[in-house]
């Protein structure tokens, strides 16, 4: 299929997907507003009930291992930091419009999410808080989706994906990307920026998603990031993440 075509149906598979949750965009607005609090973002998310929960798990788990149980959001975002609350309700809203049924019979989906927070660690340690409060943030959740177009090419293109993963962990030992774009005619990197343009997230975040497979294009704004990126996924992968 022609390259064009493809993405046109990818587009139209995308649209089929659930909307982002309200508060996303708003979300989004506030990542670029430098007036933006604590109490902003507080009471953004506490409009969606879901991903206040969602919240309030992440905080009360092991990995925080904070000595009493955190009950409301306030507490949450004093804790976790609001820069940390406003990645987390990003990357987890959009990881619940995103389908999950039957991936398993393709690959791993928690091995998928394990190597992104792993990526978007590393992210935030390469950036080292050299670049400001929003970038930071956007690099966190850069890392976090990187990898989401291959959600969207095991649901929509189940078979053709699963035989790029077989051709990519066969003996040719060929990188997925490079048997995406034999079999299918287009990588997951390009997929997630796709869909990541398609619900409206800043370059910032989609260029280097799509491109970190690719040569970047269309000059060199967010060469920087994009760098940062495939060295974060490239020390996730030589760790075995």
């Amino acid at each position: 299929m022609e390259k064009e075509k493809l993405q046109s149906v990818i587009y139209a598979k995308i649209d089929e997907l659930p909307t982002l949750p309200a508060v996303i965009p708003r979300i989004l607005s506030l990542m670029e507003d430098p007036g933006a609090d604590a109490h902003k973002i507080t009471e953004a998310i506490s409009h969606d009930p879901a991903l206040t929960s969602k919240i309030l798990k992440v905080a009360n788990s092991a990995y925080y291992g904070f000595p009493q149980k955190i009950t409301s959001l306030d507490r949450a975002v004093a804790l976790l930091g609001f820069n940390m609350v406003k990645s987390l309700a990003v990357s987890v809203g959009v990881i619940r419009s995103l389908p999950s049924k039957g991936l398993s019979e393709i690959f791993d989906i928690q091995d998928l999410w394990v190597h992104s927070l792993a990526v978007a660690t590393a992210m935030k340690v390469i950036d080292g808080g050299k670049d400001g409060k929003e970038e930071g943030e956007a690099l966190f959740i850069v890392g976090l989706l990187h990898d989401l177009g291959k959600i969207i090419l095991a649901e929509f293109f189940p078979e053709d994906f699963a035989a790029a993963l077989e051709r990519s962990n066969s003996g040719s030992r060929a990188p997925l990307y490079e048997s995406e774009r034999q079999i299918i005619g287009i990588d997951h990197g390009e997929v997630g920026g796709m869909l990541l343009s398609r619900w409206k997230f800043p370059d910032l975040i989609v260029v280097p998603v799509t491109q970190h497979h690719s040569l970047p294009t269309g000059g060199s704004e967010y060469l920087k990031e994009t760098a940062a990126l495939r060295i974060a996924d490239a020390l996730a992968q030589e760790a075995s993440i």
